[in-house]
């Protein structure tokens, strides 16, 4: 294959996250935003040390599955890439995807081991398979929807960026993984500031007002908060705005408006200020049986009904950490946020430490510890890298959620210093996760059970839990 020149080929399959992998007679490419089984034309963009990367030009021919009733917005939106395969099969697609990324360092294992048996026995015999989220429609709790056009000097847009652009927005209207009171919220926000002939911040002139809209909304209390995030390069009058928005026929109840102030270069929500326009600043979530409270900025996984699932493995893995009925054990929370993870195990251990870079984050965790009534919780705000040489304690056991890069290397090495008998590790990217579990290997920890957990359907995203034991492996028949 040539450079500039446009090919057909099959997608035999994807690889994590978006890489569809085509066949075109004996050599292949990869090209994103395709599924499995579709006939495609391509065009080589990229070319070098074997490897050929392409640009979708066109579906020739549908895959055999695919679904006819996808969102109406799928295509043009970047939001979603898998709207119109089932669920079923997104779920095998994911599982594939994490089993294929973890197999080296399980097959590394059972060499070192000495095992002398069949490597997909082996395989199975640690990977779990996939759960799925059980809320495949509407499960988001948090989007952050973009003010923009949808084509150079077009009328105002306000949802998500289209499909391979940093500049055209797409109105989402209709989207289909947030609930109808998203869609209300966002087109009251659109309506609104198109009669007002508002202008949006341009990023490449850097002159304007509207940037984005901030809708988080609690699944269990049905609790909203909405931010309007703007420059001050203008200034308007928002209560018409926050009447009409608290006039809208919502399912879910709006506690606080705010008017969040953003002259940050950088296309990100962000506040350089931040003023109350209705209500407060914050909401309340509910999740296995616990309070958290949420502010704008709190991390809070985005599904929570999904989150439920991951934690109840995660702690499933980690097993009763008490020994008979002794709560001594010491447990390090490291990459905390908010601190869920630390007060759901909180009730049976005798201390959690919580270390993350977010101070508010942090003050969170405080204040959800608090309202839990869980004082053998500790949140220490830094770098994981630091933080942890200057704690006195010594952990029985380390939880680990680092971001998507996965952990520092020197940050690993202290952990793995521990020497602690059981490590979960939770990714939201298996390509970390795989190259950090080599490391655990070299020094000595096995992967005792591992499972995939789909938080994001309709996405190319998957979480993954993985347990690690110093020592012997018990073996699952």
């Amino acid at each position: 294959m040539k450079k500039g020149q446009v090919y057909e080929g099959y997608v035999e399959r994807i690889d994590f996250p978006n890489k569809g992998i085509v066949r075109c007679e004996d050599e292949t490419a990869v090209v994103k935003n395709v599924i499995p089984g579709q006939r495609i034309s391509f065009l080589v963009n990229k070319k070098r040390k074997g490897k050929v990367e392409g640009r979708l030009m066109e579906v020739l021919e549908k895959a055999p599955y695919e679904l006819a009733d996808g969102c109406p917005h799928f295509g043009a939106c970047g939001g979603c890439n898998y709207q119109s395969i089932p669920y079923e099969k997104q779920l095998a697609i994911k599982e594939a995807q994490v089993r294929k990324l973890l197999r080296p360092a399980f097959e590394k294992q059972m060499l070192l081991d000495g095992e002398c048996t069949d490597s997909e026995q082996y395989v199975n015999r640690i990977f779990e398979g996939i759960k799925a989220s059980p809320a495949r429609y509407e499960y988001r709790n948090k989007m952050e929807f973009s003010f923009g056009d949808e084509y150079k000097d077009g009328p105002l847009a306000l949802g998500m960026h289209k499909r391979g652009s940093f500049y055209d927005i797409v109105s989402v209207r209709d989207c289909r993984i947030v609930d109808e009171d998203y869609r209300m919220v966002l087109a009251c926000a659109l309506d609104y500031f198109s009669k007002e002939n508002s202008s949006y911040f341009h990023r490449i002139r850097h002159e304007g007002y509207l940037r984005h809209l901030l809708v988080r909304k609690a699944q269990k209390t049905g609790e909203m908060l909405i931010a309007l995030v703007t420059t001050t390069q203008e200034t308007h009058d928002l209560e018409p705005f926050v009447t009409q928005l608290l006039a809208l026929p919502l399912k879910g109840k709006i506690v606080g408006v705010l008017h969040t102030k953003n002259d940050s270069l950088a296309d990100v929500v962000q506040s350089d200020e931040t003023v109350i326009l209705y209500g407060q600043d914050y909401f309340y979530e509910e999740l296995l049986g616990l309070k958290f409270k949420i502010s704008q900025f709190s991390f809070f996984q985005t599904n929570t009904l999904g989150a439920e699932v991951l934690y109840e493995t995660a702690r499933e893995f980690l097993g009763d950490i008490s020994e008979e009925g002794k709560h001594d054990k010491t447990v390090f929370d490291l990459y905390s946020g908010t601190g869920t993870i630390a007060q759901l195990l909180a009730p049976v251990t005798k201390k959690v430490i919580g270390v993350e870079i977010v101070e508010e984050a942090v003050e969170a965790a405080r204040q959800n510890a608090e309202l839990n009534g869980l004082g053998n919780c500790m949140f220490i705000a830094g770098d994981v890298l630091k933080v942890i040489d200057e704690i006195d304690e010594k952990p029985d056991f380390i939880v680990l959620d680092p971001p998507r890069d996965g952990i520092h290397p020197k940050a690993l090495q202290k952990i793995i210093d521990y020497h602690v008998e059981k490590i979960v590790y939770i990714s939201c990217k298996p390509t970390s996760l795989a190259r950090d579990l080599e490391v655990f290997l070299d020094c000595g920890y096995r992967v005792e059970r591992a499972a995939a957990i789909d938080q994001f359907a309709w996405t190319g995203n998957v979480e993954t839990v993985v347990l690690l034991s110093k020592g012997e492996i018990r073996r699952r028949r």
